[in-house]
């Protein structure tokens, strides 16, 4: 991929919903935008599984930061069984999909699940694609039969996913 790619790790037993993660995650951003010179024009947000949890809640909690979010097989409420005592829904409003749809805004966003996961429920991301619609939203959802919950595998390997996002760039009047 023509990027630079900072991967910070949530701590185990913990959550990227958890304030401390989020800080986290933004510092190693901050760090490496500073250190190999990225342009803050062209950030990107991507994650997957606990991941596509924490690009919803990072990228509703900074609006107008990433120029692009790509959650995959992701979620805003808790997947059931859930075994992480940090853990919290990424919004704790009656209609969390609208609240954070709101908060997201006009950013592009491209969705990917499998239809099959059984560890994340794939209505997580339609009910999230539809809240972004009803919103007013950018938003892009592919959707793969019969795929279990590794759906990174296509989804990463998507022909239109990098020029997708190298399309897409912040305003300067941000």
């Amino acid at each position: 991929f023509p990027f630079v790619v900072a991967m910070p790790q949530c701590h185990k037993k913990d959550w990227w919903a958890n304030p401390a993660m989020e800080a986290q995650a933004l510092q190693a951003l901050d760090q490496t935008l500073k250190e190999f010179k990225g342009d803050p024009q062209r950030l990107y947000l991507t994650g997957l599984s606990m991941g596509g949890y924490g690009t919803w809640a990072l990228g509703s909690q900074n609006p107008g930061r990433f120029a692009a979010l790509v959650p995959v097989c992701g979620g805003i409420r808790l997947p059931p069984g859930h075994d992480i005592p940090n853990a919290r829904d990424t919004d704790d409003s009656a209609d969390p999909y609208t609240a954070v749809a709101r908060k997201i805004g006009k950013t592009p966003v491209w969705v990917f699940h499998g239809d099959a996961d059984d560890r994340v429920p794939v209505t997580e991301s339609r009910q999230m694609v539809e809240a972004l619609k009803a919103a007013g939203g950018n938003v892009r959802y592919t959707e793969y039969p019969g795929v279990k919950h590794d759906s990174w595998d296509k989804a990463y390997d998507e022909p239109e996913l990098v020029p997708w996002l190298l399309a897409q760039k912040l305003s300067s009047d941000k």
